[in-house]
């Protein structure tokens, strides 16, 4: 190297050490990552201004690959070339690489504020030097600006030399998932993927399952609900700090709607009706009693945990679901709102053309619709307690003298027997109609040859499926009964029922042969019965039949033995519930000899020889072959029963309570039941002439069909002294 050489590039360094020094605190900004000028110069093609000229990009957190911002007093050899031995710090011959003397000139200038000497190229090999620096954000990663790697890798040898010949350790990996994510990227992105497209699926699913059994089918989830476009949209122009709450609160309402949507699906399938959220609760707990009743204490823990778990789930899942999507739609903005936009210009299209697959429209607002009945049904449930009470407190027959009441049936053994069930399927239904016609006519003939004789009609029931009490407090009362509610204030309030006329005139003893009551049954006392004989005063031995805690048979002989067989007695009027053909029809008692029932033990065997329910309601066609087998149980048991029992003074009502369960019925939405009179007594029957009812224990097609509250005032007015 010359002298001369070697002094031109001494007084270039030294030059441009008061501005690095100078400029320190820029330099540490260069330190910490800002890489604002490099950028600056990458896009420019011209070296960028300010301390360092653009040469280092630095690792903040690796002590041995930093580059010195400033040398002041000389001793970086980074910095500077004290002995001009450094052959990558000075150009002997003058004419090395860019980064030679009239690079160390041009340092000069621009650190008086002016343009220095630059060669050709000098521009462009600075804007790739300060490119250089801004890629270097990567950990583990340094770029020398302007040196070559040679200088580089010389100045990483010396400072390993001064720390000692150690190498600084690299960084600890991160474990758990950030670490296998790491360690298996494309794992980590078939992961993440499939989790945001099960997220997605949960919420189509949410939107567009219907809340009946029989509507869940493939076509049901090929439509576009204008519920999740609206709420795409809505997310999709909220500003940031609303979108994630707004989420939240969008999934967990759409998590309610979904579990509301279950419970219709059960209610449905046994009462042939949505669920009520105003009225219907208490249904909950008699639901859980009858799983007991069925299952067993341990099946009803399950059933019920199960049910809770599930519906945190729901919520849970709905919830964690609507944030995901929402994040994605905004990280891929312009797809989502191209997307929502032709998904709500293609609903607007399809609801205006009436386009449907498979008779289902392909646009739905089902979920809106679904929201604004329960709207409804909410006030009509606060509204209906008022309507309730002025409908009760209007009885025709509150003022009429005891002595005028029911005259046309004083010395008469009255019966009020109910049968579980017996809806108007059992006698239509063309699989079971041979069965049942067979046993109402051999019912009717043994009755007839028995000196009875025998009308029959329809009544129309407030309930389908479940809910017996319902439906026995309408025939009762007089009163439209459709709800606990009204059940409630019916049993809280004076209105009578026929049970409380009969005790009115003091002519009767009023009993009541209850054998599905197995606990308190505080209602009881409502009902005006001097006596009552529940599941355990029937003196019963025998198994239960799975819900039915007595067969027919015997509890039609308990009476017989309890009061109606007692001599020198005064007349009765029983209201008796016959449970046999209660679901789940399975397993069955049958018909053996009245003698031989003593005290129950005998059912032992004929349950052991009877059905499986959990096998039976695997198959509905079974279900309706062992629900038609129950009525015809009851039907054999009554009719026999007066065969055997009845006197001239026995007046029978017997009537089905409510329609048997969905899986019965098969899609029928009639709520009608039969209901017949048996009296031996012609004159009894006469007084119902003009009520035009069918003879016979079958009821024609078009025989009357009355609202079930109804009967109680009819049935006044028929049997009382205007009628004399």
């Amino acid at each position: 190297m010359s002298q001369e050489a070697t002094q031109h590039a001494t007084q270039s360094s030294q030059r441009a050490r008061p501005t690095a020094a100078a400029d320190g605190a820029d330099a540490g900004a260069v330190e910490a990552g800002d890489t604002t000028a490099a950028a600056e110069a990458g896009d420019t093609g011209e070296v960028p201004e300010g301390p360092g000229d653009g040469r280092a990009a630095v690792r903040a957190d690796d002590p041995e690959e930093r580059v010195g911002a400033a040398d002041p007093d000389g001793t970086d050899p980074d910095r500077a070339d004290p002995d001009g031995t450094d052959p990558d710090r000075a150009d002997p011959d003058g004419a090395g690489d860019s980064g030679g003397g009239a690079d160390a000139a041009a340092g000069a200038g621009e650190a008086a504020g002016t343009d220095g000497p630059r060669k050709e190229g000098e521009g462009d090999d600075g804007g790739r030097s300060a490119l250089r620096a801004v890629e270097a954000d990567r950990p583990g990663k340094a770029v020398e600006a302007d040196r070559p790697r040679k200088a580089v890798e010389a100045d990483d040898e010396a400072a390993s030399e001064a720390t000692g010949g150690t190498e600084a350790a690299p960084p600890a990996e991160p474990s758990g998932w950030f670490g296998r994510r790491r360690r298996h990227p494309r794992t980590a992105r078939c992961v993440t993927v499939g989790t945001t497209v099960l997220a997605g699926a949960l919420l189509l699913f949410a939107l567009l399952v219907p809340n009946r059994l029989e509507r869940l089918g493939p076509e049901a989830f090929f439509r576009l609900p204008a519920e999740g476009i609206l709420l795409a949209g809505l997310l999709l122009a909220l500003p940031a700090r609303a979108r994630r709450p707004v989420a939240v609160v969008a999934g967990a309402l759409l998590g309610l709607l979904t579990v509301l949507k279950f419970v219709d699906m059960g209610f449905y399938q046994v009462l042939a009706r949505p669920f009520d959220l105003v009225l219907d609760w208490i249904l909950l707990d008699d639901a859980a009693e009858f799983v007991r009743e069925s299952f067993g204490r341990s099946g009803q823990v399950l059933a019920v945990v199960g049910v809770i778990v599930l519906m945190a789930a729901v919520l849970v899942l709905m919830t964690l679901a609507m944030v995901r999507v929402t994040n994605l739609m905004v990280r891929h903005r312009a797809v989502a709102t191209r997307t929502t936009l032709i998904a709500g210009t293609a609903w607007i299209t399809c609801m205006t053309l009436g386009i449907q697959i498979t008779g289902v429209p392909l646009a739905t607002k089902g979920n809106a619709e679904l929201v604004d009945n329960r709207v409804e049904q909410v006030r009509a449930g606060l509204e209906d307690g008022r309507v309730f009470q002025k409908q009760a407190a209007v009885d025709a027959f509150a003022k009429t003298p005891p002595e005028e009441l029911l005259t046309g049936l004083r010395g008469k053994d009255v019966l009020f027997t109910f049968i579980e069930s017996y809806g108007r399927v059992a006698i239509d239904d063309p699989a079971m109609a041979p069965q049942i016609d067979a046993a109402l006519e051999e019912g009717t003939s043994n009755l007839k040859a028995a000196g009875f004789r025998s009308r029959s009609a329809w009544l129309r029931s407030p309930v389908t499926g479940a809910g017996s009490w319902l439906a026995h407090s309408t025939f009762l009362s007089g009163l439209w009964i459709k709800n606990q509610q009204r059940y409630r204030s019916l049993t809280t309030s004076d209105r009578a029922t026929l049970n409380s006329y009969f005790r009115k005139t003091g002519a009767w003893r009023t009993v009541g042969i209850v054998p599905g009551v197995r606990r308190a049954w505080p209602e009881g006392k409502y009902f005006a019965l001097d006596h009552i004989y529940d599941s355990e005063h029937l003196g019963y031995h025998g198994p239960y039949f799975s819900w039915t805690p007595v067969p027919d048979q015997f509890s039609l002989e308990a009476f017989q033995r309890l009061e109606h067989g007692k001599k020198n007695r005064e007349p009765i009027m029983a209201e008796i519930i016959l449970a046999s053909s209660h679901n789940p029809w399975s397993p069955i008692a049958r018909m053996i000899d009245w003698d031989d029932l003593g005290d129950g033990s005998v059912f032992h065997q004929i349950k052991k020889e009877g059905t499986d329910p959990a096998e039976v309601w695997k198959d509905p066609e079974r279900v309706r072959t062992e629900y038609r087998r129950a009525i015809e149980y009851s039907l054999h048991s009554l009719t026999e029963w007066v065969e055997r029992y009845g006197t001239d003074d026995t007046v029978l009502v017997f009537l089905g309570d409510h329609q048997p369960v969905p899986t019965v019925t098969a899609g029928s939405t009639s709520k009608d039941v039969p209901v017949t009179i048996v009296a031996r007594d012609q004159k009894v029957l006469d007084r119902i002439a003009d009520w035009n009812w069918t003879d016979g224990l079958k009821p024609a097609q078009n025989a009357p069909t009355w609202g079930m509250d109804r009967f109680r005032d009819r049935f006044m007015t028929a049997y009382g002294p205007a009628s004399g």
